[in-house]
């Protein structure tokens, strides 16, 4: 007769080898930009003062587009972000993202680690080593 912590055990292990590997920070090597509308108004760039919406998700290599669990946007606080490109008042992957856009563009980003909030994480929504996707409007450049 098999013990029941024996059998207990196996089973775990057979569950376990068979479950699909949770998304790692390594799935995302270098940030990945793509517009969804470019703009046509001024253009964001270094020492700029920008004004922006946004959207942040933890990235999720099996979810559609990548976009995980939320964990903040300005849309909910009705507050848009406003920063100044190249100050790194904001972590640099999002500081690299909006460089370049136009008033008006919507982009998504796909940062990696190192280029959010790296090893340490923003706790309690942003757990360590997390890939991150940003939707990102661009509302004005000043």
């Amino acid at each position: 007769m098999p013990r029941p912590f024996a059998l207990f055990a196996s089973v775990l292990l057979i569950v376990g080898a068979t479950m699909a590997a949770p998304a790692r920070a390594a799935d995302v090597p270098s940030m990945v930009i793509k517009d969804v509308v470019v703009g046509t108004g001024d253009t964001a760039r270094d020492d700029s003062q920008v004004r922006i919406q946004y959207t942040g998700w933890l990235y999720d290599a099996k979810a559609p587009d990548h976009h995980g669990a939320k964990f903040d946007s300005s849309y909910d606080s009705g507050q848009p972000l406003v920063f100044t490109v190249g100050a790194q008042e904001v972590i640099p992957g999002m500081d690299s993202g909006v460089k370049g856009m136009k008033v008006g563009g919507k982009r998504t980003l796909i940062i990696p680690s190192n280029l959010g909030y790296g090893r340490h994480g923003a706790s309690p929504d942003i757990p360590p080593n997390t890939a991150l996707v940003f939707d990102i409007e661009l509302l004005k450049v000043q």
